[in-house]
């Protein structure tokens, strides 16, 4: 029996649609007998003999859909795996795109960034003993080799010299693009997704992400492409087709991130900063900022040093996950630290831990990202307003599931807030442009020069216009002198986010992760939600639903559709409950890049009032804490019967 007549067999025990199948077996032949493919056979062959159905399957039976800002997910052999095929399937459709986008424009060029990714088979898919051309497979190599195709189509590419012991991190990544003056850009990462992963994100000349229609134009190219056009990477370095990154742009991108200090530099060892890049890029960024800006960061020794498996590192390097940062709370006990700053493996996220005493000799507690958020946006506002710096009308931009209290925050400063953007900064960075080049967005009226702060629930800042991305540099060092500024007083960050939540409200806010797994899950999901919208819950967790939205709606507030890539990122519903004392909200949308669907919880109290006693506040938190709780089990329950499934052990567990 042939290898195709095997596989046919092997599918045929697996519970999926036959057209899915069906297109598995067509791409599975074309990998198998084509040329290009010759090197991955001995894998495939082995995966056959193995009996691998399952993941054969899974490899071939799509190719790899291109997302709204590109491709990410497992390295591997197949389609629906990132290997060098995807990957310059992408960037042939990035040069198509290009080319559109700047007709008549010579030389067309982009910069290349990469993290500390390196493939070594962790989850043990292939056999160890053959040859896999995927295996080691680093972030650099996969753009060492894109950048071999942008310079076959006359397209050159800026990256760092083969030998660079440095990375360029993302928020680096974005400041590059425009102080180079180039038309795009390829970031190779998978962010905090496990080691085994990897992704390309393509960038605009603006240094962010596309924004529907131009992501939608770009992913119909990427689907168009037909034909790959590469020459080897040191062939296209040789004949100058490939221009080497200097420092120039790094050091410039330090001097921005240091421009935005609002204290100055603190006295020797005044505040006692634990940093930890978590084996990623973060120490190029943010921790070199730290060190330029005289903070002298405690480096976790076993954390220190880029490597892509991420060894020293509990669970997975996000920073949105406390347990990760336990070697750095070990270090920072031992050291008195008054701060703990982690990055994630591109140091676009920011992780914070602060200690409860002002000596350093307390606990340390973890500041959700949407502390973080709240935290920040108050401190930069209120330390502009103490200099006389602040802008006449300043701009505040955040999310639709980033805490309300961000939006109290900036009213209270006089700020137009833009508050309702999708999840995603390349959104954040869509409304800069708008105010830059038209001078409004929506009903606000200003330019970057009113620009404060932007904010994202899962951990991410934008602090400056410089960068149009998340940005843990700038980030961090807000941070550390929001620490510096409170320890002047004899206080700590914790008493600072205490301060908020009496002076605007307490806000919990909470991520429940709707985990749907396999071809089935996708199914699921989106029954799941098309059953919502359709048929809404009029009461969760014992509030009313006093209004519902979805936001693919042709009729609301968005609009029509620009296009698939804009409805899919609509694929957003909104649950808003009760009133005043007790409002709540809940939002729920797919992952882009994880199997589960991601539900936002929101209740909020009233602002302390003069006179109130102690006992009776901390009442009123823990009644929002249970009521908070009670959404999330009840809203879980609802959503899971839609699709004929009851909630597991443990499923409606939240962070506390």
């Amino acid at each position: 029996m042939d290898l195709i007549s095997q596989a046919r067999a092997g599918f045929a025990g697996i519970d999926a649609d036959a057209a899915l199948k069906d297109k598995a077996l067509t791409n599975l032949n074309t990998w198998f007998t084509h040329p290009d493919f010759a090197a991955y056979r001995p894998q495939i062959e082995s995966l056959c003999q193995a009996g691998a159905w399952s993941t054969l399957l899974d490899s071939f039976y799509q190719v790899m859909p291109f997302g709204t800002g590109g491709r990410r997910g497992s390295v591997g052999i197949g389609p629906n795996r990132m290997n060098l095929w995807t990957l310059g399937a992408s960037v042939q459709g990035h040069c198509e795109y290009l080319r559109q986008r700047f007709p008549g424009v010579s030389p067309l060029r982009v910069v290349l960034a990469f993290d500390v990714r390196q493939f070594e088979d962790k989850r043990k898919v292939y056999n160890p003993a053959l040859p896999n051309p995927v295996l080691h497979l680093s972030s650099r190599e996969f753009c060492q080799h894109a950048a071999g195709v942008y310079a076959a189509n006359g397209i050159q590419a800026a990256i760092l010299p083969p030998d660079s012991k440095r990375y360029v991190p993302t928020p680096e990544l974005s400041f590059t693009i425009r102080y180079l003056r180039a038309h795009g850009g390829l970031n190779m990462t998978a962010s905090h997704n496990p080691p085994d992963d990897n992704g390309s994100k393509f960038y605009d000349d603006r240094g962010s992400q596309l924004v529907p229609p131009e992501d939608q134009l770009m992913s119909e190219m990427v689907d168009e492409v037909a034909v790959i056009r590469h020459i080897p990477f040191a062939d296209a370095l040789r004949a100058g087709k490939v221009q080497l990154l200097d420092d120039a742009p790094h050091r410039a991108f330090i001097e921005l991130c240091r421009h935005e200090s609002v204290l100055g530099s603190p006295k020797a060892d005044e505040l006692r900063v634990v940093f930890t890049p978590m084996h990623g890029c973060g120490g190029f960024c943010a921790g070199e900022v730290l060190e330029a800006q005289g903070f002298r960061p405690i480096p976790v020794p076993e954390q220190a040093t880029p490597d892509g498996q991420f060894p020293n590192v509990t669970k997975t390097p996000n920073p949105e996950i406390p347990e990760c940062m336990d070697r750095a709370e070990r270090v920072g006990t031992e050291r008195h630290a008054d701060l703990i700053i982690s990055t994630d493996p591109d140091a676009d996220r920011l992780g914070a831990m602060a200690n409860r005493s002002p000596d350093g000799k307390g606990t340390f507690r973890f500041i959700t990202g949407n502390e973080l958020a709240a935290l920040l946006t108050h401190f930069k506002l209120a330390q502009l307003a103490r200099s006389g710096s602040l802008p006449a009308a300043p701009i505040v931009i955040t999310t639709e599931v980033t805490t309300g209290q961000v939006t109290r925050i900036g009213r209270q400063f006089g700020a137009q807030v833009i508050g309702d953007l999708l999840v995603g900064f390349k959104y954040h960075a869509d409304a800069l442009w708008q105010l830059e080049s038209t001078g409004q967005y929506g009903d606000v009226r200003g330019s970057v020069a009113d620009f404060v702060i932007a904010t994202e629930e899962s951990h991410g800042i934008m602090a400056t216009a410089g960068v149009r991305d998340k940005d843990s540099a700038c980030a961090a060092l807000l941070l550390a002198e929001a620490a510096l500024y409170q320890k002047r007083q004899g206080r700590t960050l914790v008493d600072y986010l205490d301060d908020l939540n009496r002076q605007f409200g307490y806000f919990r806010n909470e991520l429940l992760n709707i985990v749907l797994t396999g071809l089935e899950g996708k199914l699921n999901m989106a029954r799941m939600l098309d059953a919502l919208r359709q048929n809404p819950p009029q009461e969760i967790g014992g509030l009313p639903v006093t209004s519902f939205e979805d936001l693919q709606d042709p009729d609301g507030r968005m609009g029509p559709f620009k296009g698939d890539t804009d409805k899919a990122a609509r694929n957003f519903l909104i649950f808003r409950l009760g009133r005043n004392e007790q409002a709540a909200k809940v939002c729920l949308r797919p992952s882009g890049t994880e199997p589960k669907a991601k539900a936002y919880i929101e209740v909020s109290g009233q602002p302390w009032k003069a006179g109130t006693p102690q006992d009776a506040w901390d009442a009123a938190c823990a009644a929002i804490d249970v009521r908070v709780q009670k959404i999330a089990t009840d809203f879980l329950t609802h959503a899971l019967a839609t699709i004929g499934q009851t909630p597991g052990p443990g499923a409606d567990k939240l962070s506390r």
